[in-house]
C-alpha cells in the first residue's frame, strides 16, 4: 500500500453563503498522479489552496505525512514541501526569468547569486527552456511562461531540503493553450514525475479532457461541495455514475446544472 502523503478528514469551506466543499475526505498517497475535476465553481482551487495551507478550512483536519498542520503554511512548518503552479503562470512582469525562478533562494537563502543561477538553470533545462534566463515574461509565449513556473515550483533549496517539493499542485496547467502547446505541458508534467529532481507525486486540477486523460492515474470528481465519484482514470470510460456521463460527454442535459 503507498504511503498516504496528504490527507483531508472532514473538510468544509464557505464564502459567505456559499458552501464550497462539505465534509469532504481526500487522500494524496506518494508518487501517485491525481486529478480534481468537475464543473467551474465546485470548489477544485479551493482543495488546492487548502492542500497548500494558503488558505484553512472552516471544519475538518490537514494530515502532512501524518502530521496535523495547525493553521496555514506560514504558521507552522510542513514535515514535507508542497509546491504549487498557479492557473496563469502568476510570474513577476519586472523580474528576470532568472529571478522569478530562483525568486525565494534570492529572497530567503544564504547562497551566492552563482550558486542559485547555476540551479535556476540547471531547473530550466528540466523545462526544456535553457538559456532563457535573462528573459522577461513578456518576451515568452504563454506555454513558455507555464513551464517557467514549473521549474519555479520544482526549485529546491540546497540550504533546507525540506524546502524541496515532494508534491506538486497543478491548477489548470493547460487552460489557455492551444491543442498543441497543452500536449507539450501535459507530457512535461509526466516527465517531471519521473527524472530526479522533479516531483514524484502531484495534484492536478483541470477542466481539459486531453489533460485529465494524460496526466492523472486516478481522479477524484467534485460537485455540489461534495466527492461524488473516485476511481481509475480509465474507469470514466465505463462507470454508470450520470454525473461522470455527462461530464466527459459534455452534454447540457443530466443531473449537473449548467448555470446560465
Amino acid at each position: 500500500m503507498a504511503e498516504p502523503l496528504i490527507e483531508l478528514k472532514g473538510v468544509s469551506k464557505s464564502f459567505g453563503s456559499n458552501v464550497v466543499l462539505d465534509n469532504i475526505d481526500l487522500t494524496i498517497y506518494r508518487g501517485e498522479a491525481l486529478g480534481i475535476i468537475g464543473p467551474s465553481g465546485t470548489g477544485k482551487s479551493t482543495v488546492l489552496r487548502i492542500i497548500a495551507g494558503l488558505l484553512a478550512p472552516d471544519a475538518g483536519e490537514v494530515y502532512v505525512q501524518g502530521q496535523r498542520r495547525q493553521g496555514l503554511i506560514d504558521d507552522s512548518e510542513d514535515p514535507i514541501g508542497i509546491g504549487m503552479v498557479f492557473q496563469q503562470a502568476a510570474l513577476f512582469d519586472s523580474l528576470t526569468v532568472d529571478e522569478n525562478v530562483g525568486f525565494l533562494l534570492y529572497q530567503h537563502s544564504k547562497l551566492s547569486r552563482r550558486q542559485i543561477r547555476e540551479l535556476v538553470e540547471q531547473r530550466l533545462e528540466m523545462v526544456g527552456l535553457s538559456g532563457i534566463s535573462d528573459r522577461f515574461p513578456a518576451e515568452l509565449s504563454g506555454g513558455m511562461r507555464k513551464r517557467v513556473s514549473f521549474a519555479r515550483a520544482i526549485m529546491s533549496n540546497p540550504d533546507n531540503p525540506k524546502d524541496t517539493p515532494e508534491v506538486l499542485l497543478y491548477d489548470e496547467p493547460t487552460a489557455g493553450l492551444d491543442p498543441i502547446a497543452s500536449t507539450v505541458i501535459e507530457d512535461l508534467i509526466r516527465q517531471l514525475q519521473c527524472v530526479q529532481g522533479g516531483c514524484g507525486t502531484y495534484v492536478m486540477v483541470t477542466h481539459q479532457d486531453s489533460t485529465i486523460r494524460r496526466t492523472t492515474d486516478r481522479v477524484v470528481f467534485l460537485y455540489q461541495g461534495k466527492v461524488q465519484w473516485e476511481g481509475a482514470v480509465d474507469a470514466v470510460n465505463s462507470t454508470d455514475n450520470p454525473l461522470i456521463r455527462q461530464f466527459f460527454s459534455g452534454k447540457v442535459e443530466g443531473p449537473i446544472q449548467v448555470i446560465g
